[in-house]
Formats: C-alpha cells, sequence, structure tokens
C-alpha cells in the first residue's frame, strides 16, 4: 500500500473547516495531479486545494471520511475543493474559483454568500434562482451545469470549500 497523507474527518462532523491549501484561480484537470502555484493580487495570497473524499471503517464500527490530497482520479471520484486567502481586505473582497467542466458541482456547501453561474461568469446567483435556455425552452439550473462559484469574503485569512464528483 502506497503511503498517503490523509486528514481524518469523522462522517457527520463539519466538513472541511480545518484544511491547508494550494490554487483556486487555474482551472484544476483531473488527469493531473501537479498542483499549480498559488497566486498573488494586491497583497492577497489565494491558495486551493483538491482532495478526493473517500468513506473508510474507523475504530469503534464508526465510518470515516478520509480526504486525500489527489493522485489519479477516476469517474465517480468525491471532490473537496479548498480555498484559502491570507493578507485580504478587511472590508471584504469576492474570491471566484472556476469548476473544472470535468467536475459535476455538488450544492449545499453551507457557505451562506455562495454565489454559482451557469454560463462561465455572465450571469450570477443562486443556484435555486438560475435558469438555463435548452432545446428551445428554459428549464431550471442544475448542480452539474455549474462553471463557477464565488464568494464574498471578508477578514485577513480564511478559508472556503466546495465539493464535486468527477463526471
Amino acid at each position: 500500500m502506497a503511503l498517503r497523507k490523509t486528514l481524518w474527518i469523522l462522517a457527520g462532523a463539519a466538513p472541511v473547516a480545518a484544511l491547508a491549501a494550494s490554487n483556486p484561480s487555474a482551472r484544476h484537470n483531473a488527469g493531473n495531479a501537479a498542483r499549480p502555484a498559488p497566486i498573488h493580487l494586491v497583497g492577497i495570497h489565494l491558495a486551493g486545494d483538491v482532495f478526493v473524499e473517500r468513506l473508510e471503517p474507523a475504530p469503534g464500527g464508526r465510518t470515516a471520511r478520509v480526504l486525500e490530497h489527489v493522485g489519479s482520479l477516476h469517474s465517480g471520484d468525491r471532490l473537496v475543493f479548498v480555498v484559502s486567502w491570507r493578507g485580504g481586505d478587511p472590508a471584504g473582497f469576492t474570491v471566484t474559483n472556476p469548476v473544472p467542466r470535468s467536475i459535476a458541482f455538488q450544492a449545499g456547501t453551507g457557505f451562506p454568500d455562495e454565489e454559482v453561474s451557469v454560463d462561465d461568469g455572465r450571469s450570477w446567483g443562486l443556484l435555486a434562482d438560475l435558469v438555463i435556455h435548452e432545446g428551445g425552452g428554459w428549464r431550471h439550473a442544475l448542480p452539474g451545469d455549474v462553471t463557477q462559484v464565488r464568494w464574498r469574503v471578508q477578514g485577513d485569512t480564511g478559508q472556503i470549500a466546495y465539493r464535486g464528483v468527477v463526471r
């Protein structure tokens, strides 16, 4: 068995409150495990990381949620994307992250200021409020339609996350 760096979080606990990170602005390539370099904008350092989430047996008959750094990905793998910042504006700023086309966004991250786009950033809103023109008609947008996600954040440091599934 290969040595792996893992973070164990018991199932049902707060999902990603204590994860470290490395680059949100680059579109993550599901077939490329290399980590992109962090970006720096006007004194703000953004970093992101991607973890594969697996459920494994834990002591006492419980199930543990294991988050592993991405090595290789397979269809159906559950992912956690973590975005961290340092040196942010205390008054607030917006963090925008593209959702790779090979990933189906999973709604319900629990961050109240989360907005999504289903048209590559031309329009934004809550997922439940967005519609897509398809086949001569309109339909409500689904989590798999999301192309970008953004949050209005405040403070000198912080961390947010979202989930996806490899298509």
